[in-house]
């Protein structure tokens, strides 16, 4: 038995030198959660609109941004469990980021944050901002309205969900604010955290979003 049990820490150990399983398809993936395979079949929009993120011809402003401009100034995507906190973050550095001098990751309603345990887009932002050697502030813009979630409205009632959802209780005067979360949907969310943002004096804000959902 005890022969048994140290073989089984062997073969365990040997498997964590040598690398792991992708999450995806079962394949060796190395040190990294997905497979380079799995990596490249990740869906990706084709050009698309600096601000919102959306396809856009020759990666222009689209129209919906140029007759309603959004609180926020531009947004970078990456293609896309809490395990994979770590490989997004890794990812989503590892493309050109523009200079900002604070990550904020979007706030969770206390009363959500309980029922889940714990913040996805805090854990992305954590690793992220510990790759660019940026500050991050988990705690001075506050969500205080507990709204039900965007996903259960329909898209023309989300901007109205989320109206004063937000407190920013930080001094960003002057400040390029950098927003993180997982996804971005209508980014009716995203306007109104930067709203918040920029009545603090942020002067520009920018969302790094992990998806981008595109309307059927």
């Amino acid at each position: 038995m005890m022969l048994a049990a140290l073989l089984n820490s062997c073969a365990r150990s040997a498997h964590a030198w040598a690398g792991q399983d992708c999450l995806l398809c079962g394949e060796e993936s190395g040190r990294e959660l997905l497979c380079a395979a799995c990596i490249a079949e990740l869906p990706a929009l084709p050009e698309s609109c600096p601000r919102c993120a959306l396809p856009s011809p020759a990666a222009a402003v689209c129209g919906s941004c140029l007759n309603h401009p959004p609180h926020f100034d531009a947004t970078l995507k990456y293609r896309a469990r809490l395990a994979l906190a770590g490989f997004f973050a890794r990812n989503l550095a590892s493309r050109p980021i523009p200079e900002v001098d604070l990550i904020v990751p979007m706030p969770l309603h206390p009363k959500r944050l309980a029922e889940r345990g714990f913040n996805q887009a805090l854990e992305i932002a954590r690793g992220f901002a510990r790759h660019l050697g940026r500050p991050i502030e988990p705690r001075g813009v506050l969500r205080v309205k507990d709204t039900p979630p965007q996903t259960e409205l329909p898209y023309e009632e989300r901007a109205k969900n989320v109206r004063g959802a937000f407190l920013c209780k930080l001094d960003l005067s002057g400040a390029s604010v950098a927003v993180l979360d997982d996804v971005m949907t209508t980014g009716a969310t995203l306007n109104e955290l930067a709203r918040a943002l920029k009545r603090a004096g942020a002067t520009r804000v920018e969302n790094f979003v992990i998806a981008r959902t595109v309307p059927r």
